[in-house]
């Protein structure tokens, strides 16, 4: 999860928030309006719902972002959160911890954490195979009885 997520007012307009994508390097701000989160902008949004449509960079963030926002709970175990994304389809859920936002996560972080269980699970297998070459000849093998 990145910690703490990039977020705006609802009244901050489109061209700020892709100065804040561009500045923070990051694909998504969220919206917050009295610290409740409203929206989520990602910089498709920005593409396609603000270039595409010919909006003015003066225009406020809350006409281009996606609200209702799918989000996923501090407390929610990983099953919860790996089905939430197929669910949605979306590539970042931000975590609340109640209504207060502690971060967001992406699909990218999901697939790290596929990759360290694989390692984690292969890690023993791979080294069992490198020290135990199950039927290859040993170097001072005959090669006459292989």
């Amino acid at each position: 999860m990145s910690r703490p997520a990039v977020s705006v007012p609802t009244e901050t307009l489109v061209g700020q928030v892709a100065r804040e994508m561009a500045e923070y390097e990051v694909g998504s701000v969220l919206v917050t309006e009295g610290g409740t989160l409203r929206g989520i902008v990602t910089d498709r949004d920005l593409a396609v719902r603000a270039l595409a449509r010919g909006l003015d960079a003066d225009e406020r963030v809350d006409a281009v972002m996606t609200s209702p926002v799918i989000t996923v709970s501090v407390t929610d175990d990983i099953h919860v959160v790996y089905r939430t994304f197929r669910t949605s389809g979306f590539r970042r859920l931000p975590v609340l911890d109640g209504h207060r936002i502690v971060g967001i996560l992406t699909v990218d972080d999901m697939l790290i954490d596929v990759f360290q269980r694989l390692a984690d699970l292969l890690g023993p297998v791979a080294w069992s195979v490198l020290e135990e070459p199950h039927g290859l000849p040993s170097a001072d093998a005959d090669p006459e009885e292989t």
